[in-house]
C-alpha cells in the first residue's frame, strides 16, 4: 500500500497492510508471541542476510509492529521506521546513534522537559555533549553554534508548551551545509498536519502515546528515516564499520551502508539500539496505536477547531495575562504557519493565569470536563501547570530560560462539545476569582 499513490487518509487506514498476508484478516492481527518458527537452517541464513523478508524475534521485529511502522512510513513520505517502546526512548537511541562515540547536539531550551533534563543529566555521561541557540526563532543563530564535532541539530516542529513553530527548512538547509542531519520531533503536529520531511529532515520522532494513538491508553514512540541523508560522508564512521551479523550469503561482512543503503540508520537503530537496549513496543500496544492512527485526521481537525474556539474565548478573559498558541492573535509565527501547518497548528496551548498561586490552584481544582494530568492529544481536554509538573526537573533559572513562568497553564484540547469546555473554564474562574 506504501507504494500507490493514495492520500493520506487511504494510507492511515490501509498503509502497510495486506489481508491476503495475514488469512485475510480484516483487522491487522496481534501477533503476541516471543519468536517465530525459522523453517529451518537454509532458510534462517536466507532471513539473516536480507534475501528474504520475516521474523525471527520480536525484539527484533514483529509483524504487527512492522504495519505500523509501514503505515507511519507511507504517512510521511519516509524510507523507513521504527517503533519502540516510548517516545523518549525513540530520542534517546536515536541521539545515542548519531552521536555513538561522542560528540555534540545542537538544539534548543525549546523542548518538554524530560527531554532538556536527560540532556542535561544522562547524555553528558555517554561522551555527548549538547549545545542550545539562545534564539530558536533565529536559523542563523544554529548556523553559528554548529562545531567541528556537531553531529545532528534537533529540534521540535511545534515546541512544548509554548508552541514555537520552527523554521524547518531554514535549519534543515543549514544542518546540510555542514553535512549533518536534522532530526525533528513532530509529535505536537502529527503528520496530518505537518510532514517534516518534505521541507528537508532527516529524521523524525514522534511519541505516539499522544495524538498518534490519541486515547491515552498506551506507551509507545516512533522514529523515521528520509533516506536522502548521505550516512557515508565521514562524518558517521559507525554506519561503515564491517559487521559480522551483516555478512552476506557468502559470508562477506558489510556495513549498515552497504547491507541497508535505502535505510541505513533505522537499520542501524533496529539491530544495535532496540536490539540491545530492549526498549521494545509490545505487538498489542502496537495494535492500540494502530486503532487510533485510523481516525487521526478527524480527531486533529475537530481539536484544531475545537482550539480556536477557546483561544478565542481566552482572549477576552480578564484572568488570561497572555496566549502561546500560533492562532492566537499575538502570535508571530503567521508567516510560518502558512507554510509549514496551513491545516492548523495543532490543539495545545498555553496561557498566563493573571492571579495569585492560591487563586492558580484553586482554577486548577475546580475544572470539571479537563483532566489535570501530564499528557498531551487524548480525545479528552487535559489541564496542567508545566512549572510543577512537565518541565519540574527544571529549577527557576533554567525554567526562565525555557520561558516557563510560574503563572504558565497548558491546555490539551480533546473531543468534547468545545461551549462545554468554554464553560467548565469559565466557572474556574469564578471559583478562583
Amino acid at each position: 500500500m506504501s507504494e500507490q499513490n493514495f492520500q493520506f487518509d487511504t494510507l492511515k487506514v490501509r498503509g502497510g497492510y495486506n489481508p491476503k498476508d495475514h488469512n485475510y484478516s480484516v483487522a491487522v492481527p496481534i501477533y503476541q508471541t516471543a519468536s517465530f518458527e525459522l523453517g529451518g537452517t537454509e532458510r534462517f541464513e536466507r532471513l539473516r542476510s536480507f534475501q528474504e523478508a520475516g521474523y525471527f524475534y520480536t525484539r527484533l521485529g514483529n509483524p504487527t509492529t512492522s504495519v505500523l511502522e509501514e503505515r507511519i512510513a507511507a504517512l510521511d513520505g519516509a524510507a523507513a521506521a521504527l517503533a519502540v517502546s516510548s517516545g523518549m526512548a525513540a530520542i534517546t537511541l536515536t541521539l545515542f546513534s548519531v552521536a555513538e562515540g561522542g560528540g555534540r547536539i545542537l538544539t534548543t531550551e525549546q523542548l518538554y522537559g524530560g527531554t532538556i533534563d536527560g540532556f542535561r543529566k544522562l547524555y553528558p555521561k555517554f561522551g555527548i555533549k549538547i549545545d542550545k541557540v539562545d534564539d530558536p526563532n533565529d536559523p542563523e543563530a544554529f548556523r553559528k553554534a554548529i562545531k567541528e564535532d556537531t553531529k545532528a541539530i534537533f529540534i521540535e516542529s511545534i515546541s512544548n508548551p509554548n508552541t514555537i513553530v520552527s523554521d524547518i527548512e531554514a535549519i534543515a538547509k543549514i544542518a546540510h551545509e555542514h553535512n549533518i542531519p536534522l532530526i525533528v520531533d513532530n509529535t505536537f503536529a502529527t503528520p496530518y498536519l505537518l510532514n517534516p520531511i518534505k521541507f528537508g529532515a532527516d529524521i523524525v520522532i514522534y511519541s505516539a502515546t499522544k495524538a498518534i494513538s490519541g486515547h491515552g491508553n498506551t506507551i509507545a514512540g516512533l522514529v523515521l528515516e528520509s533516506g536522502k541523508f548521505d550516512w557515508g560522508n565521514g562524518k558517521y564512521p559507525q554506519f561503515d564499520e564491517k559487521n559480522y551479523f551483516l555478512r552476506n550469503s557468502q559470508g562477506v561482512e558489510r556495513s549498515f551502508l552497504e547491507a541497508a543503503p535505502h535505510a541505513p540508520f533505522i537499520t542501524k537503530l533496529r539491530f544495535h539500539y532496540l536490539a540491545y537496549f530492549g526498549s521494545v513496543l509490545s505487538p498489542f500496544d502496537a495494535y492500540l496505536v494502530l486503532l487510533g492512527l485510523e481516525t487521526l485526521s478527524e480527531r486533529i481537525q475537530k481539536q484544531v477547531s475545537n482550539t480556536e474556539k477557546i483561544i478565542q474565548y481566552l482572549e477576552s478573559t480578564e484572568h488570561v495575562a497572555w496566549i502561546n498558541h500560533p492562532s492566537a492573535k499575538s502570535s508571530p509565527y503567521k508567516d510560518l504557519v502558512k507554510k509549514y501547518l496551513p491545516k492548523g497548528a495543532g490543539s495545545n496551548l498555553t496561557f498566563g493565569f493573571k492571579g495569585s498561586e492560591e487563586q492558580l490552584v484553586k482554577f486548577l481544582n475546580s475544572v470539571k470536563l479537563f483532566s489535570y494530568q501530564a499528557n498531551i492529544g487524548d480525545a479528552r481536554s487535559l489541564i496542567i501547570d508545566p512549572p510543577k509538573v512537565t518541565h519540574g526537573e527544571l529549577n527557576f533559572e533554567e525554567r526562565k530560560i525555557a520561558d516557563i513562568p510560574p503563572e504558565t497553564v497548558r491546555l490539551s484540547i480533546g473531543l468534547e462539545d468545545a461551549n462545554d469546555l468554554i464553560a467548565d473554564l469559565r466557572q474556574a474562574f469564578a471559583v478562583a476569582f
